[in-house]
């Protein structure tokens, strides 16, 4: 049996059942959603797909000739867009996981239940629908276009690159699907994630932001799962973890391919059953929480290599947003100074008031690899050296005057107080200084600008000495 509907339709279903076939061509139908493409035969299901453009394959697993799995891997090799479900009579863990790593989106099982069937292939045309109206946004989307323009207050922004992130943002955010923010480290992913849920219909419930490189095998579990009092020795109350106290709201999972491999897998679980066993108990805690993930690597990469388990990453990867560096949207940089400097001065009271014209061109014609990040670490600096109304070439880092420095981080550690990190940023700078200038202090000082009692307090205060 073969049956393609004279209008285009975005879903196949591959069953050598023709009575099944039937039945879910019916179901569909009566519901509102397309009619369906119908094939019996799986051996023709290649030739099929690369005919029509489907969006979702509903597959049976036991077939003759070519089975659900090989069909699918037979698909996924050659196209992996369209969203492939398995439709299986076993209810097998181990099955819906091989599946999965395969490729598949999802996992039914027989009998199928109507309800089911139709909010998942409601669910699945929908998120393809605003991913071609993601992929159609034009690269000349304005500003005073958002919807909701004081939701990106904190992003300060005003290049077209960014108008569009803000566009595919507000598009994304009222759904509930999952999301992948891709950018190098310091554009600003986490404050992005911070839009998304302050713009979804979770925005009233908790946000929590995890770093995934922080976590070891042996804290994974009870961070994210929490425990009963006495699950361990030291475990001396109930103890909720990252997943339950999150429940409602979005949790952010920065630097996510950083998760060992062997923890990815008990991740994904969560994500599939929503629900997960705290230690200790042996009562499953249920959880509803939107995920957002973010990464500066090549997570397709990684997949191919073995690196990221490629069940996880679909999961993860419903929809994907691309953080441009710095260096792509020159055109914020005067503003994002202005905006820096303004807020930094009034946290320090410094009197610093701006940078001249030298000093803005060098800032200008900088790549920053750090991203906003870097820029704000290296204002910082110069807010530190300045002892004037104007930053001026020379109170920049010697890395952006020419010289020879340290390198200027990219990124600051937030485990480390922000006096710590000025402080250690400060005796760097005097030692770089003092080097230059062959341990002349008077010649210090004056270039610092700062007179020679400030500088030998400082050196005292560092205990820097010749």
């Amino acid at each position: 049996m073969e049956s393609i509907p004279d209008k285009h339709t975005p879903v196949l279903v591959i069953d050598d059942d023709e009575g099944l076939l039937l039945s879910i061509k019916a179901t569909l139908v009566s519901s509102g959603l397309p009619e369906p493409a119908l094939l019996s035969d799986s051996r023709n299901a290649l030739a099929l797909v690369r005919k029509h453009s489907f969006q979702l394959i509903l597959l049976d697993l036991m077939m003759p000739h070519l089975n659900g799995m090989e069909v699918l891997k037979k698909i996924k090799d050659e196209f992996p867009d369209p969203e492939c479900v398995i439709v299986s009579a076993s209810d097998e863990v181990g099955t819906a996981v091989q599946a999965m790593s395969l490729g598949a989106s999802d996992y039914l099982v027989k009998p199928l239940n109507s309800e089911k069937l139709i909010a998942l292939v409601n669910r699945i045309l929908e998120k393809h629908t605003l991913r071609y109206e993601l992929e159609q946004f034009g690269r000349k989307k304005l500003f005073s276009e958002l919807k909701n323009p004081e939701a990106f207050a904190d992003l300060v922004a005003e290049d077209e690159a960014m108008a569009l992130v803000f566009h595919q943002v507000e598009a994304v955010a009222g759904t509930d699907y999952s999301v992948v923010i891709n950018g190098e480290s310091g554009t600003g992913k986490e404050m992005l994630a911070r839009v998304i849920h302050r713009l979804s219909n979770r925005s009233t419930a908790p946000f929590y932001a995890v770093n995934m490189a922080s976590f070891s095998k042996t804290i994974f579990e009870d961070e994210f799962f929490g425990h009963t009092k006495g699950a361990y020795t030291d475990a001396g109350s109930d103890r909720r973890g990252f997943f339950e106290v999150a429940h409602g709201g979005t949790l952010f999972l920065d630097e996510i391919t950083e998760l060992d491999p062997s923890l990815q897998a008990k991740l994904l679980r969560v994500l599939e059953d929503r629900e997960f066993y705290p230690l200790g108990s042996r009562k499953t805690t249920k959880v509803d929480v939107r995920i957002i993930s973010a990464t500066n690597q090549n997570l397709e990469q990684l997949v191919k290599e073995k690196r990221f388990r490629q069940d996880l990453y679909y999961r993860l990867n419903v929809m994907r947003l691309e953080l441009p560096p710095l260096k792509e949207r020159k055109g914020d940089v005067p503003l994002l100074i202005s905006h820096i400097l303004k807020r930094l001065c009034a946290t320090r009271n410094s009197r610093v008031e701006k940078f001249s014209n030298d000093a803005m061109e060098v800032l200008l014609n900088y790549d920053y690899p750090g991203n906003v990040r870097e820029l704000e670490n290296i204002i910082e600096h110069a807010l530190i050296v300045c002892q004037d109304k104007i930053i001026e070439r020379k109170h920049l880092p010697l890395a952006l005057q020419g010289g020879v420095a340290r390198p200027l981080p990219a990124a600051r550690d937030e485990k480390v107080p922000i006096e710590k990190e000025i402080e250690s940023t400060e005796k760097a700078v005097i030692l770089d200084m003092l080097r230059k200038y062959h341990w002349n202090k008077g010649q210090t000082a004056s270039a610092l600008s700062i007179n020679r009692t400030t500088l030998w307090r400082k050196m005292k205060k560092y205990n820097i000495s010749f």
